[in-house]
């Protein structure tokens, strides 16, 4: 499945003009960063270009929709059941989002002369229609691919689906910054401070908190009712938002500095005005990482927040009976937990804003400019990664356990 993906990555939409596409995406930083969901496809204007990116922006929109709205609440609240009609809502969702993006990208294509012809009147009317339609229907494709990947393979496989694209990106990343660069020591300080920053991510996304919780059962023995009781624990991670944080943080701030861009031509206070905050949000500005740093501490906080509530850990311990150590059940418990995920999540935060900006960093004490980082790949690589080597483990112990099983 990830084959038929990276084949189909390599079709594009016709009437695409190459050269003017190859320039866009070397001075469109938005750009860029949508081209690492799609896998290089966007690069390439292929019919899936938009990747999966639609659908983790309707997940994302769903998930923030939830404890708003009573209705989605209670369907979060029914199990199983719940589950499957909110995750199909989340695709109904992505439909009208990969209309809007796709219709979107063929604007911007167009202004910057790599597509003719773009609209809904006479002979422009087909070709816009037919690129939306198959970038919508590519789109789809992969959200399938993804949800068999998960259903029949290992690991979850919308998160398979970027890690292809990512991985599939290395070959242009080292010819990039090892053929084509002389600065030999910088480029082994820069290797080495992507493997720590590795080594970091793997020691965050593996680090929890362990509150200890007692449960309360009755037995049945000789006719007889016994009050028994076990203990275990509830793991909360430090860093349970993921890249989340990182996507609202970059397109936040990446999108000033792209729109000012198309103004900066101008003359007159409008030009003057699109040309500072072209400078403002370039990426070689230190005001820049420093709104990104900023930006990823409070979308942190609140994304683990949000995500926090609806899981209602106080009332379902209370209800199968369970209790934290020296915590009185309900309001209580609610409000322990909620202090210790507040505390937790500070460093969680601190060490997101820190990956975030680990490019910028790595480029001042490296002086490499060609080589980019990038910190929402790593982060996606080393998650995906663990969870594929979770997936595998057990597996194997199934499988080690089938004759026993018997």
């Amino acid at each position: 499945m990830l084959a038929i993906y990276r084949f189909v990555s390599h079709i594009p939409i016709p009437g695409i003009n190459t050269a003017q596409l190859n320039e866009l995406f070397e001075n469109n930083q938005l750009l860029g960063f949508l081209d690492l969901f799609s896998g290089g496809a966007l690069s390439r204007m292929s019919i899936v270009a938009l990747g999966v990116f639609p659908y983790i922006t309707a997940s994302i929109v769903m998930q923030l929709l939830t404890p708003v709205i009573p209705s989605l609440q209670q369907l979060s609240r029914e199990g199983e059941a719940g589950r499957v009609k909110i995750n199909r809502m989340v695709h109904w969702l992505t439909v009208p989002i990969a209309v809007a993006q796709g219709f979107g990208q063929l604007i911007l294509l167009q202004q910057s002369n790599v597509l003719t012809n773009v609209g809904f009147s006479g002979d422009a009317l087909l070709p816009t229609v037919a690129a939306i339609i198959s970038m919508t229907a590519g789109t789809m494709f992969l959200v399938w691919l993804g949800e068999m990947i998960t259903e029949r393979g290992i690991g979850n496989g919308i998160s398979l689906i970027i890690f292809a694209g990512i991985v599939a990106g290395f070959p242009g990343l080292i010819t990039q910054g090892f053929l084509d660069r002389q600065d030999v020591l910088g480029i082994g300080f820069f290797v080495i401070i992507g493997v720590l920053i590795i080594a970091l991510i793997v020691l965050f996304n593996e680090a929890h908190r362990r509150i200890p919780v007692q449960y309360g059962r009755s037995i049945f023995r000789g006719g007889r009712m016994y009050r028994q009781s076990g203990g275990t624990y509830i793991p909360l991670s430090i860093n349970s938002a993921g890249m989340i944080p990182l996507i609202f943080a970059f397109s936040i701030v990446i999108l000033p500095g792209t729109v000012a861009t198309y103004f900066a031509t101008n003359t007159g206070a409008i030009g003057d005005v699109a040309r500072f905050f072209a400078d403002l949000f370039n990426p070689t500005s230190p005001i820049y990482w420093v709104l990104v740093f900023i930006l990823v501490v409070i979308f942190t906080f609140f994304y683990t927040l949000v995500v926090f509530q609806q899981q209602s850990l106080s009332e379902n311990l209370q209800r199968n009976g369970g209790f934290v150590l020296g915590i009185r059940p309900g309001r209580p418990t609610q409000e322990y937990l909620n202090r210790v995920i507040v505390r937790i999540t500070t460093g969680g935060a601190l060490f997101l804003g820190f990956v975030a900006i680990v490019p910028y960093l790595a480029s001042l004490v490296t002086d490499v400019q060609a080589i980019q980082l990038s910190s929402t790949s790593l982060l996606i690589m080393v998650g995906v990664g663990l969870d594929t080597l979770r997936q595998l483990e057990a597996q194997l112990l199934m499988r080690n356990y089938e004759g026993i099983l018997r």
